[in-house]
């Protein structure tokens, strides 16, 4: 199934990482321990003990990886070496010798990596566990430091990225100050504006398009943020699956969930966001794909048709239409024209929708008039 995936997607972008990265040691190099799988644990973060990748394992992944041509981003170990000062805060510098060694070990087998993204939601005051911007951003330079050496004679290097979790103004802003031009390509951040997955008013959220709008917040900060500290970086949403845990059960798995998934895609885009991950392929009630059978959920067709027809470049669109009809434009993908995305939020008014293009091309307008269905 995940080479169908890829060669509809063509190609499949996939992040590896998550709430135990942090903690996975690489069987590579002069490791000093055994390499043993993660186990629950009681007082361990996130309730497990620390884990081991073995590089059987990672040669397999690879493999696939070759197959289906997918483009692969990798979370470190971003607390490897780093030991908790109290609650959840955590100091110390990040050893980063496994990681490095993990790296040459990849580059030797010729294995294609985008880009190497560093932790797992530490940013700010953490989910889990939390490290200091000032700490971070050293770290993340000598992350660079490492990845210029080992691919000193390659002819693409890949991008780093970080920090990979929730946004929070001043902690971003520090980052990007501290490390400075040439060493953070990519800020990455996470999502999950629904709330809960066992939350019964998850249907009315996704449905309330004033409750979607609130995320346009954190957009609109974190843009600021980047082009007042950082504007040679881009931005990802490394993560974002609507309901966090997993998401809710018999919703994020059903097709209401793509009017929240469809119009985040629309609203991350305007925000000049150059890569949105989908939480999960497989796992969770937000699978891409259901976890038992592999055939895929409604929102696989969401992101498959948001793949084919919506280009690169993000349309301005104007209206004075009812907040229930939310709208997003960009130029047609891989074609002339213009694909226009609408969703009628709605349970009880249609829409007519007149469209058309303003003399620039850069700006679209909406007619649309609005009837209560009988």
């Amino acid at each position: 199934q995940s080479i169908r995936c890829s060669v509809a997607f063509r190609p499949l972008r996939i992040r590896i990482g998550g709430s135990l990265q942090d903690q996975v040691l690489y069987d590579v190099g002069n490791l000093g321990s055994p390499c043993h799988s993660f186990f629950k644990m009681k007082g361990g973060l996130f309730g497990f003990s620390k884990g081991c990748l073995n590089m059987d394992r990672w040669d397999a992944l690879n493999n696939l990886f070759s197959k289906t041509g997918a483009i692969i981003s990798f979370g470190l170990n971003a607390l490897h070496g780093r030991h908790k000062i109290k609650n959840k805060v955590w100091g110390g510098p990040w050893n980063s010798t496994n990681a490095h060694d993990f790296i040459s070990y990849t580059i030797s087998k010729g294995y294609k990596i985008e880009a190497w993204e560093f932790g797992n939601e530490l940013s700010g005051t953490g989910i889990g566990a939390s490290v200091s911007a000032d700490t971070y951003a050293k770290d993340v330079g000598k992350l660079n430091e490492i990845v210029d050496a080992l691919y000193k004679n390659s002819n693409k290097k890949p991008s780093i990225m970080a920090p990979g979790g929730f946004f929070e103004q001043g902690w971003f802003a520090k980052l990007l100050k501290i490390t400075g031009p040439g060493t953070l390509n990519t800020v990455s951040h996470h999502m999950y504006n629904l709330g809960a997955g066992v939350d019964h008013h998850l249907i009315e959220h996704i449905l309330n398009p004033y409750y979607l709008s609130k995320v346009s917040k954190t957009f609109s900060s974190l843009s600021q943020t980047i082009q007042q500290n950082g504007p040679w970086a881009s931005v990802w949403v490394g993560e974002s699956g609507g309901a966090f845990n997993s998401g809710g059960f018999h919703v994020s798995d059903t097709s209401v969930n793509s009017f929240w998934y469809l119009d985040q895609l629309g609203m991350a885009a305007a925000y000049n966001t150059k890569v949105y991950c989908r939480q999960t392929l497989v796992g969770g009630h937000y699978s891409l794909l259901n976890t038992t059978t592999f055939v895929p959920n409604p929102d696989y067709y969401s992101a498959l048709l948001w793949h084919r027809l919506m280009g690169k470049t993000v349309l301005g669109v104007t209206t004075t239409a009812s907040p229930y009809l939310r709208y997003y434009a960009h130029c047609s993908k891989g074609r002339a024209g213009i694909t226009l995305l609408l969703i009628n939020m709605s349970n009880n008014t249609d829409f007519i929708v007149k469209a058309r293009s303003r003399s620039n091309l850069k700006q679209v307008q909406l007619e649309a008039e609005s009837a209560a269905n009988k």
